[in-house]
């Protein structure tokens, strides 16, 4: 199932709208984006545990948040 906006907000709370849209086209699930965010905020722990690198949907969300993360912080925010 596809998700929405709120779907999308309410896993990484407030969002740009071009990062919600482009989490949306991935087509990815709530479980694959929740999987994502926790990677994109503390690899180093799941790696300690022995997950595996995320690959498909989770991995290009992964770069996506990485990437919004990185804008925020070049922009000062």
């Amino acid at each position: 199932m596809t998700m929405t906006p709120d779907d999308v907000i309410a896993i990484l709370g407030p969002a740009d709208k071009t990062l919600v849209a482009e989490v949306i086209a991935t087509g990815a699930t709530q479980a694959e984006l929740a999987e994502a965010f926790a990677w994109a905020n503390n690899d180093e722990a799941l790696m300690g545990e022995g997950r595996h690198l995320p690959t498909g949907r989770v991995a290009r969300l992964v770069d996506l948040l990485r990437s919004d993360e990185e804008e925020e912080d070049w922009k000062g925010g």
